[in-house]
């Protein structure tokens, strides 16, 4: 312990009836003394057995207490929740951002109350990781995260299969359009035993946001699940949060503005989940920085090009990634436009870390000078329809609606917008208006079974634009509009659309406006009346809904 005796540790040992009844209480479960002068480090666990991604992270969990005890500390394990977003309802009850919220508020409540001089946080799927990136950011102590590794690749008919494969043969199975067996055999065939979905859906593009920001140990995000490096890094987490708590090194010293700024380019260069629109800001705001972080996407998507195509875009597997040298060699190849002086939990910046980390393939991780492709990936339109902003992939918009004016077409729920298409009464032109779907009405239900369907008609599909105030899918293409704040249920413009009304959109000048009279829209905004319909929700969806700020702030707490 002499190495910690000059140093200020939260679990201090402070004569007084609390501190007392917290040390008999830690004596009574078997504690020793000595062990009580250690530094506390909580070790955050997501594990579960219901979450493929989490199931493997109680034997991490060993190892990263392991490397503790060698280190001086005393491990102490919390848990908190961990839902796996592939399992839950997308409509209506989808619970990513509530749940995400929920973990932030769980780990506050259980580091905050006992005390934990650093902690060490494991999880690896959709909304864990940024909640306990949010909650690290929002503690402000020394931390490191260990992420789950990718999932090792599925087996089907003697090849590798990614399971983004199978999930596309959902709608082909259920129209009769494949063998039953075969497609049984493949579903049950494409997902590995552990770790995250091997494409960059939320999981692994979180994990990647880990690691940018710095606060994961190097090319923790491309290992695999079932690697040994995977649990020798661990161990080695284990041991570094003391040299952490040592230097007082805490989580904003590392997640700092241009921290966020270098994990938005990283963004950029991988083509992550459209849902780093949200959690990025939401941990930056944690943080304590209050800035316009979608329009810095939108700089960023003009700065840094595609340079690793994977899964479900591209042809490449989180694997193939991993062979040619995962993180590390990305980051090094990202140099170039990132701020490299930025602190990590080595210790060290990001530029020191990698900066001899070897490229094996540069065909699956591109140098910046030769990239998948240059054209922007994302752009956030702003205008009378979106005063905060609202989201449109650029790269899937055909030419043709680079610049659109259309009749509005308005929908209050997915359903009721897919029952007008199969109808016919969506016509060529039309400004189709899906509202009330945004985190506050809908928890953020995405607008893609609506996108997907118009693809399959092509008068619809190249000459329709679709606006909402939910979320969108990585693989949405056409001019869909999404994530548009501020949302109808705060009474953002897209509440007083129309029938009728006519909608512009310019992508060059990033515009979108609702083409009415100022009087109008005072008329129209002293109308409006919208109150969340909660009786078919049970009580902490509720709560999220009456206390979640707008999409471009990530979602966060309105406090």
């Amino acid at each position: 312990m002499d190495d910690f005796k000059n140093v200020e540790l939260r679990s201090r040992w402070e004569f007084g009836e609390a501190s007392e009844c917290r040390r008999g209480l830690m004596l009574g479960m078997g504690y020793s003394e000595a062990e009580l002068q250690r530094p506390l480090i909580g070790v955050v666990n997501s594990w579960n057995e219901y979450n493929p991604g989490h199931v493997h992270l109680d034997k991490l969990a060993e190892r990263v207490k392991q490397g503790i005890r060698e280190a001086g500390g005393l491990p102490l394990e919390v848990m908190t929740t961990a839902i796996c977003d592939g399992m839950v309802l997308k409509d209506p009850k989808y619970i990513e951002i509530p749940s995400r919220n929920s973990i932030a508020d769980q780990v506050e409540i259980t580091v905050e109350g006992n005390f934990f001089d650093g902690m060490v946080m494991l999880s690896t799927c959709d909304s864990i990781v940024p909640g306990h990136l949010m909650a690290a950011a929002r503690l402000d102590i020394p931390t490191i995260v260990v992420t789950g590794g990718y999932m090792p690749l599925g087996q089907h008919r003697g090849k590798e299969v990614v399971h983004i494969h199978a999930q596309d043969k959902v709608g082909t199975a259920k129209e009769g359009k494949i063998d039953m067996g075969e497609y049984n055999e493949l579903i049950s065939d494409s997902w590995g035993i552990c770790g995250a979905c091997s494409s960059m859906t939320t999981a692994n593009s979180m994990c990647m946001i880990a690691e940018a920001l710095g606060l994961t140990l190097p090319g923790n995000s491309s290992m695999s699940a079932v690697s040994p490096r995977l649990y020798l890094l661990a161990y080695q987490a284990g041991k570094q949060i003391l040299e952490l708590v040592k230097k007082g090194i805490t989580a904003r010293k590392i997640v700092t503005v241009d921290a966020v700024k270098n994990a938005i380019k990283l963004d950029m260069a991988v083509a992550g989940s459209s849902n780093l629109i949200l959690h990025i800001p939401a941990i930056a705001h944690e943080a304590g920085y209050d800035l316009p972080w979608w329009k810095y996407f939108d700089e960023a998507s003009n700065e840094v090009p595609l340079m690793s195509h994977l899964a479900p875009g591209g042809p490449y597997s989180l694997k193939d990634f991993d062979l040619a040298g995962g993180m590390s060699a990305m980051l090094k190849e990202l140099l170039p436009v990132l701020n490299g002086k930025c602190l990590t939990v080595t210790g060290k910046t990001i530029e020191e870390n990698v900066r001899n980390a070897p490229n094996y393939n540069s065909e699956v991780i591109r140098p910046i000078s030769n990239p998948v492709m240059k054209k922007p990936g994302i752009g956030v339109l702003y205008g009378s329809l979106a005063p905060e902003g609202a989201i449109i992939k650029i790269a899937a918009v055909p030419d043709q609606l680079m610049t659109f004016t259309g009749k509005a077409r308005v929908y209050e729920a997915l359903q009721d917008s897919l029952d007008a298409l199969r109808r016919g009464e969506i016509k060529p032109g039309d400004a189709v208006v899906l509202r009330f779907m945004g985190l506050k009405g809908r928890f953020g239900t995405t607008a893609f079974t609506l996108q997907e369907e118009l693809k399959g008609i092509p008068e619809l599909f190249y000459s329709c634009a679709v606006i909402t105030d939910g979320r969108f899918s990585g693989g949405t293409s056409g001019l869909s509009v999404g994530y548009l704040s501020p949302e109808a249920a705060l009474g953002g413009p897209l509440a007083i659309v129309r029938n009728g009304d006519d909608i512009h959109i310019d992508i060059a000048k990033r515009k979108i406006d609702l083409l009415i009279s100022e009087d109008e829209v005072k008329v129209r905004t002293e109308e409006f009346k919208w109150e969340f319909e909660g009786g078919e929700y049970k009580r902490y969806l509720n709560l999220f809904a009456k206390n979640v700020s707008s999409m471009a702030k990530g979602g966060i707490w309105e406090v």
